[in-house]
């Protein structure tokens, strides 16, 4: 025993530990360029101060007064494409790369609603007038309108074949207008779920669409500077004979006649519900295509812009002002008139002046912005302000506000969050010594960030940093730039301390000495330096200053890209174009090495701690393990899908990351070849990362503008599990994409059902099944006891119950089944039922019986059971078996729906009565209309007090 326990510990000892990292913080994100930016109100908050942007997979809500994050969403693993608040400002919906569609409470920042129905990312999403709809548009081509209240999908409408780029609810009618990619605008009448016109009127993609003055007028924008306006009448259902009756997009007609008349019916029903018409075009000042196309809610200004840095500005004249607008042009066209009268002394015409689109809709101002928008959005204030907001392409936010009651508005810029990232992707990245700051540098700015609160301690302009490094005591640091010029900085005072012109070609790499005396630098103009650290004398402030002196320069015959010492400071390793590393001795800059294998050039290295071991990461996507005694290889890796951009030891150990133009970043074991875990967050390319010198921490940047931050936690890592749980994802992924099941009778026409199949459908139904099969088992167990006592003469003893039932309260077996069914998602109970297989479904039907004769959750049993009924009907209709129970089924829903509305309507009359007497004591309005009627009562005592006192 002794012996045994020895050899555990042993084999323990010898047994590697891998800790997990986990993913810590996303920063440097102001606004992600995927999705949309939008005004949001935050518990009853001021109008227009916050605004709610994507960065990567989360939703951050900025107040643009303060330039502080305030809130953030938590995303899932997909990126943001699409954000919408809710008419009533509770509530954000977010569209996610996936097609996913979650909803978000802004009050607590949680979620409890999602939706699953499109196969790609969400393209569009918008709430109907009362916020109980939603209807969203995806790169799929489908567009599906969901029902919030009841958290389920109501149907999928198919079309279009390109892109959704626009879908909007008609406020007063039950019609939606969607527009795509494909150059079609479709009408879609919601009540029988038909495209029942679709405009053709467009020569390329309709990138954008608004509704104006009250939903009379439609405007989109294309491919070309033109906005494009028509004119929309409705009209009534026309009540004559002998018109066909239109179900569905079908008419009910002969069998023989319905292919000669499907025309004919299509172009009446488009002419009883309304006509569109072109009523011309206003010319945008850019001549690109529409980028963003949106309106302020009460659709007075009409805000748009191409790829360009200007956002132009519409605005919508109301009836009264074109009225008053045409009535100035008459008289000044009958001052014309007469005065040409006058000179030729004949009687001319009455003048007439025709309305044009231009005397309804005129150009506002046009607002320069500091870079290229990506999108805007724009809100209406008291006293005439209108507040803009614009997403920028640098990964900045941008805010206006101007007078439109003014004759020619001036736009002011209000803010600018600019502080909390880069304008273009950070290229390197370096830890300080104490673990605490991290130095991230871009294209003109370095930043750096407080590790624990992630706050910005100094930000300095710079030329194009390749490569940085913290100076031994931290308080300065020097950039390789891609000008060849080395860049040290002072970080107490924030300043830039000398500009060092270094090389002739860019600085790809510098290495601080293991000595902590000066640096190395690799260049494109094939040296690599070597610099001395020095304290001068400053000629302006007589106080010493750090600088770097010039010692040596090894000459080499290709470009320099990357260039380390051993930690012994004994070798010195560079990485050239010619896809070798060369390895020198330090001290005579003597050749001792060429490490050859890479099929193309090694754009990053490192070597361990015990200068034993050098790994190479290459563009060929090979990460190669050498030996620094013989320069052998000791093993090539295929890490990445794509390039190996940066790699680094953990520091005292054989352990190292590597992170590739693939998101990923991956850890490696140098000992034992394996791979140990993979990060993954990032979603674009991830250019480079820094291990804090206690190897806690971890933090890589990325092509999304993101930097993230990762930590090492006390759990380890088992790889076999790893793997396993690897090969769990994978499967799962390809259960949720297989084919979804079909509905028999179900034909692909325009409408079809919203859901999809996702791994959470496929798990709910086996619960399901897992569900019946246990009620299966305790009910036979019951029969079988039941046997036993009758043979017995005796009662015996009852059997043990099921433990899961048992852990549920002691439930009984039917009730725990309907338990289950309450517990799945209300968005995928129909995907859930439909995925369900038949020999389940007669025992569920039973089920459901006792169910609503108990009067358990009868608008939930209801609702599976005419489902059931709908997708199972052949089957069900077809058994013999279940005729009793359809009868019995029938019976008692009706009597039991009728008595639960009959109690709904009760109830509703009680609070009606109770609210009008609450109103009639003390004259008070309640609920989301109230203040519109209040505003009304008033209008027309104003009016009878007038009345009586004209009278007077």
């Amino acid at each position: 025993m002794l012996f045994q326990h020895h050899l555990r510990l042993l084999v323990m000892g010898l047994t590697k530990q891998y800790l997990r990292y986990v993913a810590s913080a996303v920063f440097g994100v102001i606004g992600s360029q995927k999705a949309n930016i939008t005004y949001v109100t935050l518990r009853g908050g001021e109008k227009g101060r916050y605004v709610a942007v994507a960065a990567c997979e989360h939703v951050f809500i900025w107040d643009v007064r303060k330039g502080e994050k305030v809130l953030i969403l938590q995303g899932q693993k997909h990126e943001v494409t699409f954000l919408c608040p809710s008419p009533d400002g509770v509530h954000i919906a977010v569209g996610y790369e996936d097609g996913a569609v979650r909803i978000f409470s802004l009050l607590n920042g949680e979620s409890n609603v999602s939706f699953n129905g499109h196969k790609s990312a969400v393209s569009v999403i918008h709430y109907d007038a009362l916020g109980a709809r939603l209807v969203t548009g995806s790169k799929d081509t489908d567009v599906i309108v969901w029902d919030i209240i009841n958290e389920c999908g109501l149907y999928r409408l198919r079309g279009h074949k390109d892109v959704i780029t626009q879908a909007l609810f008609l406020r007063d009618k039950n019609l939606l207008v969607t527009c795509s990619k494909d150059s079609f605008v479709k009408w879609w009448d919601l009540d029988t779920q038909h495209c029942f016109k679709t405009m053709v009127g467009h020569r390329s993609e309709v990138w954008g669409m608004v509704l104006l003055s009250q939903e009379s007028r439609l405007l989109t924008g294309s491919a070309d500077s033109e906005l494009r306006a028509w004119d929309i009448n409705y009209l009534e259902e026309a009540k004559a004979e002998g018109e066909p009756k239109v179900k569905k997009g079908k008419t009910l007609l002969d069998d023989d006649d319905e292919e000669d008349n499907k025309e004919e019916v299509d172009e009446s029903l488009e002419e009883r519900i309304l006509t569109c018409e072109k009523a011309g075009s206003i010319l945008r000042e850019a001549r690109d295509r529409v980028v963003s196309l949106t309106t302020d809610r009460h659709a007075r200004v009409i805000a748009c812009h191409g790829n360009d840095s200007v956002l132009e500005l519409f605005t919508v004249l109301s009836e009264e002002e074109v009225q008053k607008k045409m009535t100035k042009k008459l008289k000044k066209a009958k001052k014309k008139a007469t005065k040409a009268q006058e000179a030729s002394g004949e009687e001319t015409e009455e003048p007439v002046v025709k309305r044009m689109l231009k005397d309804e809709i005129i150009r506002l101002t046009n607002i320069k912005a500091s870079s290229k928008i990506r999108w805007v959005d724009c809100l209406s204030c008291a006293g005439g302000e209108l507040k803009v907001v614009l997403l920028l392409q640098n990964n900045t936010v941008e805010t206006y506000s101007l007078k439109t009651s003014q004759k020619t508005p001036v736009a002011d810029k209000t803010a600018r969050l600019t502080l909390g990232g880069h304008r273009t992707d950070a290229r390197t990245l370096a830890f300080s010594s104490d673990n605490l700051a991290v130095l991230s540098a871009s294209g003109d700015t370095v930043k750096v960030w407080n590790r624990s609160t992630l706050q910005v301690i100094r930000t300095m302009a710079c030329e194009y940093a390749l490569c940085s490094l913290f100076v031994p005591g931290d308080r300065q640091i020097i950039l390789g730039t891609k000008s060849g010029k080395l860049q040290i900085f002072e970080l107490g005072s924030g300043s830039l301390l000398e500009t060092v012109d270094a090389h002739d070609g860019a600085v790809w790499s510098i290495c601080l000495a293991p000595d902590q005396r000066g640096i190395i630098s690799g260049s494109a103009d094939k040296t690599v330096k070597f610099w001395e650290f020095e304290l001068v004398k400053d000629k302006e402030t007589s106080q010493k200053r750090l600088t770097v002196k010039h010692k040596r320069t090894l000459q080499l015959e290709e470009d320099v890209l990357c260039v380390k010492f051993s930690p012994d400071h004994r070798l010195l390793a560079v990485s050239l174009l010619d896809c070798t590393v060369k390895i020198f001795y330090t001290d005579t800059l003597k050749f001792f090495l060429s490490l050859y294998g890479h099929k193309l050039p090694v754009l990053c290295l490192d070597i361990s701690h015990d200068s034993t071991i050098i790994a190479t990461g290459s563009a060929d996507r090979n990460v190669k393990i050498w030996g620094l005694d013989f320069g052998d290889c000791h093993r090539s890796m295929f890490a990445h899908d794509d390039s190996v951009m940066f790699l680094q030891f953990v520091p005292k150990t054989h352990l190292f990351f590597t992170a590739g133009k693939d998101k990923k970043i991956k850890q490696w074991d140098a000992d034992k070849f394996e791979h140990i875990q993979t990060l993954e967050g990032h979603h674009r390319e991830v250019w480079c990362l820094a291990i804090s010198p206690n190897g806690d921490h971890l933090v890589s940047s990325s092509h999304d503008k993101s930097l993230r931050l990762w930590e090492r936690t006390r759990e380890p890592i088992i790889l076999e599990e790893e793997r396993e749980m690897e090969r769990e994802a994978e499967f799962e992924e390809s259960l949720a994409k297989g084919d979804a099941p079909v509905v028999p009778g179900e034909t692909q026409g325009e409408a079809a059902p919203a859901g999809k199949k996702t791994v959470e459908t496929v798990k709910a139904a086996e619960r399901i099944m897992e569900a019946l099969e246990l009620y299966k088992g305790e009910t036979r167990k019951m029969e079988e006891h039941k046997y036993a006592c009758e043979s017995a003469g005796k009662e015996l003893p009852p059997p043990q119950p099921n433990p899961i039932l048992v852990a549920f309260g002691n439930v009984s077996p039917s009730r725990y089944v309907l338990d289950v069914i309450k517990k799945v998602r209300s968005s995928e109970l129909e995907v859930s039922l439909l995925v369900l297989p038949f020999p389940y479904v007669p025992e569920l039907l039973k089920l459901f019986n006792s169910y609503i004769q108990q009067g358990l959750e009868v608008e939930l049993v209801c609702r599976c059971l005419f489902f059931l009924l709908k997708i199972h009907f052949g089957q069900i209709s077809s058994n013999q078996m279940l005729l009793s129970v359809i009868d019995e089924l029938r019976t008692n829903t009706l009597s039991k729906v009728r008595e639960i509305r009959d109690v709904m309507g009760f109830n509703s009359a009680a609070l009606q009565f109770l609210q009008r007497e609450i109103e009639s004591k003390e004259d008070v309005m309640f609920f989301a209309d109230a203040t519109g009627r209040l505003e009304e009562k008033k209008k027309k005592r104003r009016k009878r007090e007038r009345a009586v006192l004209t009278i007077a």
